[in-house]
């Protein structure tokens, strides 16, 4: 079994596309997945799988989402071994003072990240930003709603990233290292 982890973007924010996390646990274990673990209600999941790529549980897990709850959202996968890389990759270490406002924003396919390397010659103080090779990095020193950084990068993915604070990166991290 290979440990993945599960990221939707966009679900219970405000009334809108409502997914319960027991549900949501309920449909991946229906999809053949084991161990599977939610944390908090905002669509982030650990599970293990015998078969497939990240990509194709993505796939499988948005479909599934969208037929059982009619709530359409993107969900990025990521293995194990991604989420390390992305932790350990982490460029914006000495902006990490507050983990609310450190971002880390994950895409599918790496490169995707590509995409967004223009924005790395801006000055974004007081803000920062950084692309890895795993994940892209937001210092968002007033918060993501005001971030210029933030808008910045969500006008060059659109809906094909999803952002978690550090102290959810973390949480996650803990997750994937406990056993199921």
């Amino acid at each position: 079994m290979k440990r993945y982890i599960a990221l939707l973007r966009g679900i219970n924010v405000g009334k809108a596309k409502r997914v319960p996390m027991a549900d949501l646990r309920a449909l991946m274990e229906a999809l053949g997945h084991a161990g599977v673990r939610t944390l908090l209600n905002s669509g982030n999941a650990v599970f293990d799988a015998r078969a497939g790529t990240a990509a194709s549980h993505a796939k499988k897990l948005r479909a599934a989402i969208l037929e059982k709850t009619g709530v359409d959202c993107e969900v990025i996968v990521k293995t194990a071994a991604d989420l390390a890389a992305a932790i350990a990759e982490h460029p914006l270490r000495r902006h990490a003072e507050d983990d609310a406002r450190m971002q880390v924003m994950f895409v599918q396919e790496a490169s995707t990240l590509a995409e967004l390397k223009p924005l790395e010659a801006a000055d974004w103080a007081p803000e920062a930003f950084a692309v890895g090779q795993h994940a892209a990095w937001m210092w968002c020193a007033s918060g993501i709603i005001e971030s210029r950084v933030a808008k910045a990068v969500g006008k060059v993915l659109k809906e094909r990233g999803t952002a978690r604070n550090w102290a959810t990166v973390e949480k996650l991290q803990a997750m994937v290292a406990a056993e199921a």
